[in-house]
């Protein structure tokens, strides 16, 4: 039996908006995920580094009978896209399926977030003993870490995480940060997802870090928590990185009461241009800002839930 190949579909752009648009047009045809990810200056220890820089997007897509046509389709829609904001040409690259989780390994690196958190590929023993591993598979590609969305959310969740008390994390992704809520001492999380990939990914990631009794994994969104759906309605902490867009869109669907009142909600994925729609809509609904992060030209918010 012939051994499968692979395409590596690869490009460099210099800004967050750009990024999560090549994120969306790859998504629509390569295999096993999209991965954002920045370029890492290791500058904090021997094989640690810091997620700064342009973003790389990248994907697979398998070579079949169908390659040719898939990757006509994928150049076209990059076309449109190089229409609206120049970029550069994307790079195409075969990779054997031995070589499969080597291509992988060689974009991701240990990378410290906060003052005690330490994202680590699963391959790698942790780096720095005196943080808190959160040990990914980069190869599920949903949040790797390096995002600057991630990071921001990750940076509040160690200042506001509340030991003892339940958390809900809104579009789970890979789990990360549901990961590192029970790491710093929040024993409930209902972790939801729509892609049921990324429900699949947090449940194995959970089990890799040894947390998967504390996190109860689903498919759903707002609705389905409010339906009771989970063993939680509302917490007094909710975490949610997703696009601003969607989430003024689920501020519509109550949003809001995922949070307990008194409670704090953590938000990020939200392009600095779009932070006024988001500000306006998250306050008309009672939040009230405690903090505002930025990386690069990405922003978030703690948030309180009014009394």
């Amino acid at each position: 039996m012939a051994e499968a190949q692979w395409l590596e579909v690869s490009m460099w752009v210099e800004n967050g908006e750009l990024a999560e648009a090549v994120a969306e047009i790859l998504s629509r045809y390569v295999q096993n995920g999209v991965a954002t990810e920045r370029e890492a200056i290791h500058a904090v220890g021997y094989d640690t580094g810091v997620a700064v820089g342009a973003y790389h997007v990248f994907g697979y897509l398998p070579v079949d009978e169908n390659l040719e046509q898939v990757r006509q389709q994928l150049s076209e829609a990059l076309w449109h896209l190089n229409l609206i904001q120049p970029m550069p040409e994307p790079t195409f690259k075969t990779i054997h399926d031995q070589n499969w989780m080597e291509a992988w390994k060689e974009h991701f690196h240990p990378i410290p977030v906060g003052e005690r958190l330490m994202i680590v590929p699963a391959w790698i023993e942790n780096p720095d003993p005196s943080r808190l591993p959160i040990s990914i598979d980069p190869n599920m590609a949903f949040g790797t870490g390096t995002h600057p969305t991630t990071q921001l959310c990750m940076v509040l969740l160690e200042k506001y995480a509340m030991p003892g008390q339940p958390v809900i994390d809104l579009g789970c992704g890979s789990g990360i940060l549901s990961i590192a809520a029970v790491k710093l001492g929040m024993p409930q999380v209902v972790a939801v997802d729509i892609e049921m990939d990324s429900v699949n990914a947090t449940q194995e990631n959970a089990e890799r870090n040894g947390v998967l009794e504390a996190i109860q994994v689903g498919q759903g969104s707002v609705k389905e928590i409010l339906a009771g759906e989970y063993a939680l309605k509302n917490a007094p902490l909710l975490l949610v990185n997703i696009l601003a867009t969607i989430i003024v869109r689920l501020f519509d669907e109550q949003l809001v009461e995922l949070i307990q009142p008194g409670g704090i909600g953590l938000f990020s994925g939200i392009l600095d241009e779009r932070e006024t729609d988001f500000l306006e809509k998250a306050k008309a609904n009672g939040l009230q800002v405690l903090e505002r992060q930025k990386q690069g030209d990405w922003v978030a918010f703690a948030m309180r839930r009014e009394v």
